[in-house]
């Protein structure tokens, strides 16, 4: 029965997460999981979607988006107050921004040395450390 559902694990998935696994969800789900680890925005994936016939709405992109980011399967990287992103490495790690392009891309762990929070405020613990490094070509 597995081989006839193919779909099947990620179906399961997305229930075990609490998401009803609509087909918008599931062919979403395809688009940003079936071609290894990359960055999107809300636009991004909205063109490809429609690129593969996929009928969504872009307010259902953003939606599902933020539902999969919320259930642990994208983390969010925010670059500025007006451009967001979506990972699907969900590992901790860091990125650059390239800001004449808007592309980002991870940045290699060898790259990144081990950072020590200084003090912390009373009663707060370290969540995580998000790096985004902005770079332009050099004029």
């Amino acid at each position: 029965m597995a081989e006839l559902r193919p779909n099947a694990d990620a179906m399961k998935r997305l229930r075990a997460l609490g998401l009803r696994p609509t087909r918008q969800r599931m062919a979403l789900a395809r688009l940003l999981f079936d071609h290894g680890n990359m960055h999107v925005t809300a636009e991004t994936l909205y063109d490809s979607a429609q690129d593969a016939d996929i009928k969504v709405s872009l307010a259902t992109v953003y939606n599902t988006l933020h539902q999969f980011t919320a259930a642990g399967l994208l983390r969010q990287v925010i670059v500025d107050p007006s451009r967001c992103y979506f990972d699907t490495n969900v590992d901790e790690h860091h990125h650059f921004f390239f800001e004449e392009t808007g592309q980002l891309a991870d940045i290699p762990d060898e790259l990144i040395r081990s950072m020590a929070p200084g003090d912390l405020p009373p009663g707060t613990k370290l969540s995580r450390i998000d790096i985004v490094v902005r770079l332009r070509g050099a004029a």
